[in-house]
């Protein structure tokens, strides 16, 4: 019986060990600052999202998971809560405008809400990918305006 005991009481230290290693190593890591990375590509956000409808493939393994920086005439910001969207439109589509939605960081809420339709942006985001209607880029920061 008492080896038992010895077995399971390892397996719970063994298991508590592991769970700390796991929240110090893997949950609590750091999050990479988006706003201070290089653009891996820059790029016209009109190409951008036709590489995209042309091939949704090759442009996802090529930029999906990738800094890019995007240059355009913003078409509209769209404000919902505390998010604020940067969109550029370049089809109207069964459901509605379809282009590309730039989602911005907390910090550029407030000079994404001061752009004029049809200004030129220059925006840098983290692309995450296409979903038939609308290439989306997260953690976005505002460039040049």
């Amino acid at each position: 019986m008492a080896t038992w005991l010895k077995i399971v009481f390892s397996l719970f230290i063994t298991g508590i060990i592991a769970a700390v290693l796991v929240y110090v190593f893997i949950y609590n890591k750091p999050h990479p600052d988006y706003e201070k990375l290089d653009a891996a590509y820059t790029l016209a956000a009109a190409d951008l999202y036709n590489a995209f409808t042309l091939n949704k493939t090759v442009s996802g393994n090529t930029y999906n998971g990738k800094v890019i920086a995007l240059t355009g005439k913003l078409s509209k910001v769209e404000a919902t809560d505390s998010i604020m969207v940067c969109v550029f439109v370049f089809n109207k589509g069964m459901f509605g405008d379809e282009g590309v939605r730039c989602t911005m960081l907390p910090k550029y809420r407030e000079q994404a809400r001061k752009l004029q339709p049809g200004s030129d942006v220059k925006l840098k985001g983290y692309c995450t990918g296409f979903n038939d209607t609308d290439l989306i880029l997260e953690k976005c920061s505002i460039i040049k305006l």
